[in-house]
């Protein structure tokens, strides 16, 4: 079965490596992962999107379908409103609510969820860098397209041997909070 998710921000964010990570895991797991980033010309501050496709047969065609993403994850209001579009109508949008705020016409056409990513990576686990990693285990945890398990070990192979410890505080961190967003939503 197909997956398409989608990870925004801005140039410098890390919205490269989560979407990195993915692939990989699924890949690990038997399947098939690509990510295909977009830039602006603007290398950092400008807007950016990650198409993450997750399958078990072989992709040929490495972006999203418009209108047919499942879950989007943003960091920047301006990668917010260039990109949201793409994702169907009833899909997961997970937005980091001092950056992103979402318009009472988006709440009704899909699922927002706030969670404060950043300064859960700046002020719990006490690195800003880890955002990429916290939103990892938000998204594992929302929208599960695979074992929880091959995401986070790949995670610890990709990250520096000296920050694996970080990261796997921040990866449960993401998963913490994913499932208190969840429950208060019920």
């Amino acid at each position: 079965m197909r997956h398409q998710l989608r990870f925004t921000g801005v140039g410098g964010q890390g919205v490269l490596l989560a979407g990195e990570i993915l692939a990989a895991a699924k890949i690990q797991e038997g399947g098939y992962g690509v990510k295909a980033a977009t830039y602006t010309s603007q290398v950092r501050g400008g807007p950016t999107k990650v198409d993450i496709l997750l399958d078990d047969k072989e992709i040929l065609y490495p972006y999203a379908n418009e209108g047919e993403i499942e879950f989007m994850l943003s960091v920047a209001q301006v990668s917010y409103n260039a990109f949201k579009e793409g994702v169907k109508e009833g899909g997961i949008i997970v937005v980091e609510p001092n950056l992103v705020h979402p318009s009472d016409e988006d709440r009704k056409k899909w699922k927002i969820y706030e969670i404060p990513l950043i300064t859960i990576a700046k002020e719990e686990v006490g690195n800003v860098v880890t955002q990429s990693v916290v939103a990892l285990g938000i998204t594992i945890t929302m929208d599960p397209v695979m074992d929880r398990d091959f995401v986070y070990n790949t995670m610890i192979e990709k990250v520096p041997p000296k920050f694996v410890e970080l990261n796997k505080t921040a990866f449960e961190l993401g998963e913490k909070y994913a499932k208190i967003a969840l429950e208060k939503q019920k």
